[in-house]
């Protein structure tokens, strides 16, 4: 049996470190010390207070070496990688040769330091330098990111933040063609499920114009073309809801969104359009929509027939700004990616 002495002042400090030391670890000590200061025997330590003999045993001797402040010391010893000599160097060759597995970064730690790790420990590594495993994303070879960034510092935000102020009415212009067939996506399954594909090549139309603000939709919807005829009707319906207010719609380069018949058009009704960067779909807004369309009522859904596919898409797009507001809220936020900062593989 250890004997040690306790002071009151030392019993009232353990009795005050028991519940209020920020470690866990220490609370657990001052327990075990509280308990020996009690009388109770070893045993009865051990029951009540979860640890093992030795470990108490070594609680017992701190306490005797250094007093209370020598048991709320911790000698953490943390093993170093060897990698860690080396992380400047491997940062630099990952950022410029991202790898697409574990073993292929285990392959190329090796043959630069000359030192291999199991996989568990390459992770972990990785991890340390700030690498996560992200999907690549895609881009159109032809944008320009100069171009796209320029765009939207002088066009796009002065206009968003007129909008915001309710000095201007800013719609985003796009036409989505929805095809009547399989829409396939990764689902969260037992074993692989096969999803009916409906025959026929039939497609919905829709030519949409989103409000950057309030996220209302204005539509002009056929079972043909989207055509300049289209684009006009759109014109209209969207000046007839908002007079004596400047109206800007953002858009792409589509010859029928361009052409003379639409620009005079939108002259005479007092609305600007505001063509996009060539292959820019990043800053048109109402391509998330789209998007959204698509995983809300048609990935892995089956219809029997275009009647049934072509009503679920305008429920959907009937209820933007009822049912699906508040989750589009958080979809459709007026930032916008550019690909100026971007890692881009150019080889």
């Amino acid at each position: 049996m250890i004997h040690l002495d306790f002071s009151e002042a030392d019993i009232r400090a353990i009795r005050h470190e028991r519940f209020n030391h920020p470690d866990p670890r220490v609370q657990r000590r001052m327990e075990v010390l509280l308990l020996k200061a009690n009388g109770l025997s070893h045993h009865q330590i051990q029951c009540i207070s979860g640890v093992c003999g030795n470990t108490m045993r070594t609680y017992f001797s701190i306490y005797r070496e250094g007093g209370i402040e020598k048991l709320k010391e911790f000698n953490d010893h943390r093993p170093q990688s060897q990698l860690v000599h080396y992380k400047g160097t491997l940062e630099e060759h990952f950022r410029s040769h991202p790898v697409m597995s574990i073993q292929q970064a285990i392959s190329e730690i090796e043959k630069l330091t000359g030192i291999r790790r199991g996989p568990t420990q390459t992770r972990k590594f990785l991890k340390s330098m700030g690498m996560r495993r992200l999907k690549a994303g895609s881009m159109p070879s032809k944008a320009d990111p100069d171009e796209q960034e320029a765009f939207k510092k002088d066009k796009l935000e002065p206009r968003i933040e007129e909008a915001k102020a309710g000095k201007r009415i800013l719609y985003f212009v796009d036409a989505s063609h929805f095809v009547l067939h399989a829409y396939l996506c990764v689902l969260w399954c037992f074993e692989r499920m096969f999803i009916r594909a409906p025959s026929g090549r039939k497609r919905f139309n829709v030519l949409g114009a989103l409000n950057a603000i309030t996220h209302e939709l204005i539509t002009v919807t056929n079972e043909t073309y989207i055509n300049a005829e289209s684009v006009c009707e759109l014109l209209r319906q969207i000046a007839k809801q908002h007079v004596g207010i400047p109206i800007t719609l953002v858009l792409d380069n589509a010859r029928y969104q361009k052409c003379a018949l639409v620009q005079d058009l939108a002259k005479s009704l007092n609305i600007e359009l505001l063509y996009l960067p060539t292959y820019s779909p990043n800053l048109n807004l109402i391509e998330r929509l789209w998007k959204f369309v698509k995983k809300k009522c048609l990935y892995s859904e089956y219809y029997s027939d275009f009647s049934s596919f072509k009503e679920a898409i305008c429920q959907c797009l009937g209820s933007t700004h009822t049912k699906h507001k508040k989750e589009l809220r958080s979809f459709l936020t007026l930032r916008f990616q550019t690909f100026k900062n971007a890692q881009i593989v150019t080889a």
